[in-house]
Formats: C-alpha cells, structure tokens, sequence
C-alpha cells in the first residue's frame, strides 16, 4: 500500500499569461453539415480453419441456411455442423461527399465464439446508415492484426484474432454529397470549444476579407457570411478560412486515468508553492508448500500403507516501511519541475493520482482535472 500526504501552503500569487500557439484554422474547427457518418453490416465470413463459430452459435446457422437458400441450395439448419464459418459485424465510416463507386476500409468483427478469422474471406454484406438506408457494400479478404497458434493446452496469440480489417472492401452504392451552393452561412465548429479561440478566429477572418463578415455566437461556434464574403463559391471560401493561423488558446487540464495508470498534464498548468511527504509502506505474505514423510516413515522406505508425503504450508511475512521523500515546488511551479520532484522521490503512476487530487481538492492547482 502507498501513503500520501500534501500539504499546501496557501499565498497570494499572480496568475501566470498562459501559453499560446499558432494553429491553422483547420485544424481546430470542423464546418457544420460536413461530417462523416458510421455504417454498420452483419455477414458471414467463410474459408477459416475449423476456427468458426460452433454450433450452438444458432444465429450463424440460419444465416448460413439463408444465404445457401439465395443460391439455390436448401439445408435444414438444425443438421448444419460447419466450423469454417463465423457471423461477423462489419464497420466503416462514410465520408462527406463520398459518390457511388468510392471504395471505404472496412472493420470486421466477430459475434459468436469463433477462436479466429485469420485467412476468412467476407461475403458481400450491406452496409447500413443510421436511417436504415443501405448506403455500401463489403466483400474481400481478410488481413489481421495478429496470429493464433497451437491448441487448447500450449498456444500462443499475439493481438486479437477475432478483428480484421479490408482495405478499400467496401464500395459506396448510394450519393451522401452535400449541396454547398445553398448554403447562406458558413459555420465553424470548434473541437475544444473556448471564447478567446473563437474571438481570434472570427478576428483573423475579419481581417483576411477586410469587412466584418464573421461572428463568434459562443465559445463552440463562428458564422461566416457567405454574401458578405463574396468568395467566387462556398468551397473557395471554406479553404480560404481554413488556411488562416491563429492563436489557440488551451485551457489548462490534467486527464487521469485510474484504471490505466495514465496522466496527461498541459504545460500551462501552474501551481501554487507545495510541499509533498511521500512514504511507502508495503507488506508482502509468501505462502510456501514443503513436502513431509507421514509419521512412522522415513525418506527411503517412500509410502507406507499407500501414506503419500504431507504438504506443510511455510508462511513468510516480509514488511518494508520506507522512510518519508520530501519535495516542495515554489510559487509558479509549473508541470515539468512537479513531474521531475514526484519521480525524484520515487512515486508511481497511483502515488501521482492520489498526489494531484489532493492539490486541486486544496486549491493549490489552476487547472482542470478530469478523472476518467
């Protein structure tokens, strides 16, 4: 177990001019009404070997039973026993503009107890949109990720095996463009929402047109005017904004994951003077078994009136109670001297958890602090 203790020193000070970088505006804002849309299939996957679904996997038998009717063959399902067969879920995302005959990378995934799809081929599946609609088609060979070998006793697996993937499997059947002509506004949606990013974007266009012609409505949104532009057509104008550079304005954040051990801190985080006492106290219990002859026997006479030897358990407990580290930050302290202390005292990834959380609970950290 890991003990903890933070003690903050609370006193005024100044809050330090956060950090800014330069960024297209692309890369931090998407354009309303473009975006990309989810497609999802069920199908079968055939040639493995003998890594299928079983049969009591009945939904891969009727689907089987099915497809073989489609071709002119009737099979009772309840007599099908075809191990090379697996039903999967197929996945792929359509992007915007995408017009029939465009090839997608499709996703296969498996839905009953097959052990492995290495070396299936999918037969062609429909791909749906959210609105049901059939919007692909997907069909081809597997490639996987990873490998199975051996049997039930001595194997070895690395990567899943039951997720494969079909470069350009899939070919769009039905039109998803989006008409830009009509559009009157153009609205940009920024991915990590912020007033002052916004207020610099809007800026930086006005400037670029020399009229006002765009408007931050919320720290998620910016509208242009497409009249007031008067850009030759929408695309020219959407690629005209998205090449402008502008100051990004990150919040400062620290994102914890508990379950993985893993922290991510922003360098604009500051934090107030700190001073963190660290000890480590763990307890470990070895249970060990030594075999001893039964009573009345001896080593060379072996197992008397069928006596084998006895097992005796050994316990050893072994108690390390590590003294106390030390580290204190100064006023304005930012993320990379609190790393380099906690490392220097010899925290692990749990210790640092418990550490921050007890700075932001105390006040003593200006940044947000999210827990996943």
């Amino acid at each position: 177990m890991a003990l903890c203790v933070v003690f903050c020193l609370c006193v005024p000070h100044a809050c330090a001019v956060k950090t800014n970088r330069l960024v297209l505006v692309r890369d931090i804002t998407t354009v309303e009404g473009v975006r990309d849309n989810q497609l999802v299939g069920y199908g079968l996957v055939v040639g493995l070997r003998g890594t299928g679904d079983s049969q009591q996997t009945i939904f891969t038998v009727q689907t089987l039973a099915n497809a073989m009717e489609k071709m002119g063959v009737l099979i009772p399902p309840v007599t099908a026993v075809v191990k090379n067969v697996a039903a999967v879920f197929i996945t792929a995302t359509l992007h915007p503009f995408s017009r029939p005959g465009e090839k997608l990378d499709v996703t296969v995934g498996s839905v009953g107890d097959a052990r492995s799809l290495e070396g299936g081929v999918l037969l062609m599946s429909a791909l749906h949109g959210p609105d049901g609609k059939v919007y692909a088609e997907a069909q081809g060979s597997l490639i996987m990720g990873g490998y199975l070998v051996g049997n039930g006793s001595n194997g070895k697996q690395v990567n899943p095996t039951n997720v494969g993937t079909i470069p350009e499997g899939g070919i769009v059947e039905r039109d998803t463009t989006v008409d830009l002509s009509g559009f009157k506004t153009v609205s940009l949606l920024l991915r990590n929402p912020d007033f002052n990013t916004a207020a610099e974007i809007a800026a930086a266009v006005n400037q670029e047109f020399h009229k006002p012609v765009a408007s931050a409505l919320d720290s998620g949104r910016v509208d242009i005017s497409v009249a007031v532009a008067s850009e030759q057509s929408v695309p020219l104008l959407i690629a005209r904004v998205q090449n402008l550079l502008i100051n990004a304005h990150t919040p400062a954040k620290i994102i914890i994951n508990e379950r993985t051990g893993t922290i991510v801190m922003g360098g604009d985080v500051k934090l107030s003077p700190v001073s963190v006492i660290h000890g480590n106290l763990s307890i470990q219990v070895v249970t060990s078994y030594i075999a001893e002859q039964p009573i009345g026997t001896t080593p060379d006479q072996g197992m008397i009136n069928g006596a084998p030897p006895v097992l005796v358990p050994q316990t050893n407990l072994t108690v390390n109670d590590a003294p106390a580290q030390t580290m204190r930050l100064e006023e304005g302290a930012n993320v990379d001297e609190l790393v380099k202390g906690l490392h220097a005292i010899g925290t692990t990834a749990r210790d640092v958890v418990a550490i921050l959380q007890a700075i932001k609970a105390e006040g003593g950290m200006q940044a947000d602090l999210e827990v996943q």
